[in-house]
Parts: C-alpha cells; sequence; structure tokens
C-alpha cells in the first residue's frame, strides 16, 4: 500500500495504468477506493490516481483544524513526489471542492476538470440551506460515523435495489475517524472560491445528478460563469452519480477527456 509524506502528513495513493494522469478526488468520508466503479474503465487509457485525502481511509488522521487550501496542498505535493506536471482532475462533492481550489490556486497543474455534485462554495444563502448544514454538524457531533452513514444511505441509495450499496455503505462509513471527518466536515462550511471562478481557463466538465442535494440551477449558474464549462444532467442519480450511473457517468466524462485531448492536439498542431 503505498504512502508518501506530504505536507507533513502520510497519504496513501494508488496507482493503476499508463498515459496522461487522471486523478479522482473522493467525497467526505469516503476513500480512494470508492472509485472501483471508474479505475478499470479509465485505467485502459489513462494513468489514474486515488488518494485518501487527510483525515480519510489509510491516510492519516491528524488532529485539525483542516481546511480545503490545506488538502489542496497534500494533492499539488502528490503530484510533486509522483513528478506529475499535469492532471486531468475528477473531483466528487468535497472532492470537488478540493480541485476548484487546486484550479484557482494552481491553474499550472490542472489539464481539465470535472466537478461532480459539487460546487465552488459551501455557503448558506438561505434559512433553510443553514439549517441543512447545521443539521449535518449536529449529526455528525451527536451520533458520529455509524449512525450518520446509516442515516445518509437511505438518501443516496434509495431504491429497494441498491440494499447491498446501502449496506457497502455503511460498513465503510463507520470506518471513518470521528474526530477526523468532524474536522474535515468544519473545512468545508463556510469555503467559497466562487469570486475566482471567472480566472479558470482549463476545459470544465460540471456533473450533476438529478436527485443532488444541490438545485441543479444553482450548479448551471456557476457553469456560466466558467470560460470553457459544459454542464451534463444525469437522470435518475442521487449524490453518489459514479456509483449509481456508472456507466453513463463514465461514458460522459471518457467523451469530454478525449474532447480535450483532441483540442490540445490541434493546439500544438497550429
Amino acid at each position: 500500500m503505498p504512502k508518501l509524506g506530504v505536507n507533513g502528513i502520510n497519504l496513501h495513493y494508488e496507482i493503476v495504468g499508463q498515459g496522461e494522469a487522471l486523478l479522482f478526488l473522493h467525497g467526505l468520508g469516503s476513500q480512494g477506493e470508492d472509485w472501483a466503479t471508474q479505475i478499470p474503465f479509465f485505467a485502459r487509457q489513462y494513468q489514474v490516481i486515488t488518494a485518501d485525502m487527510r483525515g480519510h481511509g489509510q491516510s492519516d488522521k491528524p488532529p485539525g483544524p483542516y481546511s480545503v487550501p490545506m488538502m489542496a496542498g497534500d494533492v499539488i505535493d502528490l503530484l510533486d513526489h509522483l513528478e506529475i506536471d499535469t492532471a486531468h482532475i475528477v473531483g466528487l462533492s468535497m472532492g470537488g471542492m478540493i480541485a476548484f481550489q487546486l484550479v484557482v490556486d494552481r491553474p499550472d497543474r490542472v489539464r481539465s476538470l470535472v466537478i461532480v455534485n459539487s460546487g465552488p462554495a459551501l455557503v448558506a444563502r438561505t434559512a433553510g440551506e443553514w439549517l441543512l448544514i447545521q443539521q449535518r454538524l449536529l449529526l455528525a457531533q451527536l451520533f458520529g460515523p455509524a449512525r450518520t452513514g446509516r442515516f445518509l444511505s437511505q438518501r443516496l441509495f434509495p431504491k429497494p435495489d441498491q440494499s447491498w450499496l446501502r449496506a457497502q455503505f455503511i460498513e465503510r462509513w463507520a470506518q471513518n475517524d470521528r474526530d477526523a471527518y468532524l474536522s474535515s466536515l468544519r473545512a468545508l462550511v463556510g469555503w467559497s472560491v466562487l469570486d475566482r471562478i471567472g480566472e479558470i481557463e482549463c476545459p470544465v466538465l460540471v456533473i450533476s445528478g438529478d436527485r443532488d442535494y444541490t438545485p441543479i440551477e444553482l450548479k448551471r449558474e456557476y457553469t456560466a460563469r466558467i470560460r470553457d464549462a459544459q454542464f451534463v444532467l444525469i437522470e435518475d442519480s442521487g449524490h453518489a452519480t459514479p456509483i449509481d450511473q456508472t456507466d453513463e457517468f463514465n461514458n460522459v466524462v471518457l467523451k469530454f477527456l478525449e474532447r480535450v485531448s483532441v483540442a490540445d492536439f490541434r493546439e500544438v498542431q497550429q
């Protein structure tokens, strides 16, 4: 199990395949292995890199506080150690926030960006949004990862035929360290780079499940503020789109990455 000392911690990562670097960043309470339905698919054409963010999986879980810029710094250190100059970045939820921080801080390291059920800010705009955020914090503080996982599993995988996904999610979520999970969650609340997304120049794909927590129109709005960005809605999908609509998600992302590569080739030829 490879680990690297980055930014003062040991970060667990995995690499599969060869080709252009394609880095997957997981969501809050998740880990690199939750990209299992993406890794073999994309490893046929890309060097697929997955990593457990600080406080998650097999990476170190130092005391907080954490911050999104700190986690983005972990990723930059990882790329430096792996001698990867630029990478395509795919980020889900918290991973999407880290990806946004990466691209505004170090645009030279990001070749393209895929944002999945996420956004460039987690700032409550209404009383209802504030209550949802406080509910998530309260759940984590009162009940810990195990009981929180049981609650979230019903929202993520509500269908009767998704019982095995619920069971898998509950088992993995219970493995989270309570303090590290809370430190990660607190790092997201109030974070924003919304005022900087107009600076983004690399190609961007924004993907939303039609049943995701965040309003679809909000994602459309911020997509329109990015120079070279497109929005794709995936039907019959919740917050865990790469898992509940694996084939559709993989094909949408692959098509986007191939478009980026063709555009880069034409630019070099000119």
